[in-house]
């Protein structure tokens, strides 16, 4: 249930409950105050009765001596003693009743008494009651709008704070919940919240700016000294030292031509050059560049309608050495951390790259590849740069690169170029 409805849901059941005790109030305090009233108006009338039938031996105010109906409690009052009782017996016209005695003389006489009809009384309360429902159900008929818009305002505000941080952990720092608040007066905890997403970002942002910095100089630093490395190893003498350092310094200047790349994706400053080629052609070149093993094959794609054809199904507008970057990346990616055989599939506009190993890590699947996380055999131990490079270039490109796991087993990018 959406938060909206839950709020105006709390805000309609307190409401009845508050109308219901009011209710249950007014009504026990009006039927204790009717009763009062009615147990005054017995005895005043007892009063006035019986101050006439002892000066003119006549009954007036509807008196009567001993009658049939009086309560069993009022029978034998106290001499000179006015009594009121209540008395809850239906009989006819007549309902519930109160009624007023008192004794006319000395033990053994006769007791007046009078009796108060409480139906009109009860039938008012009884209109009271219905008219106190029916205005408590109007209360709550318009209430209850209100409520709902209002709780709409809030849940309305914390969807926007909400959408803000799910663009921020996609990877937009510079995503703020002030404009999507509509700068709101005031602070309440939905304020508190937004104000605190946007302190979140700004660390996140400035620690990232830090990293990425730290990257870029470490990148630039390097790039002198493994370059003077490189140029020392033709002065070693041929041999297996010198091989395997020249392999070492190699591997050293790779890495620091991939920090230098990703400082660059980074900053944003790569450019496009595009030009129209063959992308079962590139691929293929990419594949035979990275001197591994991989089966490339290419299958058609169903054929487009006429009116969103721009080019021919063979050929694609990209940039050809960013292509080659990424399906490099991937197949390298499969060899290393995954298991032959490695198959490249082309099919239209989509390349996809599967392995038959371990499978794509939980936590890379749900996070993305995160730098420099490499391990020495395996695939969930790490991944390095390769990937992040890969999904910068593919950024770069407008193309889509989607890292899943197979159902029955491997690694699956599936790179999806755009029209």
């Amino acid at each position: 249930m959406p938060l909206r409805w839950k709020i105006a849901a709390l805000a309609a059941a307190t409401a009845c409950l508050v109308a219901l005790a009011v209710g249950v109030l007014v009504h026990v305090w009006t039927a204790a105050d009717v009763r009062d009233r009615a147990e005054m108006e017995a005895t005043n009338t007892v009063y006035s009765a019986m101050d006439v039938y002892r000066r003119t031996a006549t009954l007036a105010g509807g008196a009567e001596l001993d009658p049939a109906e009086l309560p069993t409690a009022l029978r034998h009052p106290a001499d000179g003693d006015r009594r009121v009782a209540y008395d809850g017996r239906v009989e006819g016209n007549l309902g519930p009743s109160v009624w007023g005695a008192q004794r006319v003389g000395g033990p053994g006489s006769p007791v007046l008494a009078v009796r108060i009809n409480m139906s009109p009384r009860l039938h008012d309360l009884r209109r009271l009651d219905a008219s106190m429902a029916v205005a408590s159900l109007v209360s709550l008929a318009a209430a209850l709008p209100l409520a709902v818009y209002g709780a709409g305002l809030v849940a309305r505000r914390l969807r926007r704070v909400a959408e803000t941080a799910a663009r921020i952990s996609a990877g937009d720092l510079d995503a703020r919940t002030g404009p999507a608040l509509g700068h709101a007066r005031g602070r309440d905890e939905v304020t508190d919240i937004a104000a605190t997403v946007d302190l979140m970002a700004d660390s996140l942002g400035r620690r990232l700016r830090v990293e990425r910095q730290f990257t870029a100089d470490v990148a630039h630093e390097l790039r002198t000294p493994v370059g003077g490395l490189l140029a020392a190893t033709d002065l070693l003498p041929p041999g297996e030292t010198e091989d395997l350092l020249r392999a070492r310094v190699r591997d050293l200047r790779g890495l620091v031509e991939d920090l230098l790349e990703i400082s660059r994706l980074d900053a944003g400053a790569e450019a496009l050059v595009r030009a129209r080629v063959p992308l079962a052609a590139v691929v293929a070149e990419a594949v035979a560049r990275t001197g591994l093993d991989a089966e490339v094959s290419v299958t058609e794609a169903p054929q487009a309608p006429a009116a969103e054809t721009v080019e021919t199904v063979e050929t694609v507008e990209t940039d050809p050495r960013r292509l080659e970057r990424i399906v490099g990346n991937l197949v390298v990616n499969a060899h290393r951390h995954g298991r032959a055989p490695v198959r490249v599939t082309v099919e239209g506009r989509t390349v996809v790259v599967r392995d038959h190993g371990p499978g794509f890590p939980a936590d890379l699947l749900l996070d993305g590849p995160r730098r420099f996380r490499t391990g020495a055999t395996e695939r969930g131990a790490g991944h390095g740069l390769g990937l992040t490079i890969a999904l910068g270039q593919a950024r770069v490109l407008g193309a889509e690169l989607r890292l899943d796991n197979a159902p029955d087993g491997g690694a699956v990018a599936t790179l999806r170029l755009p029209r």
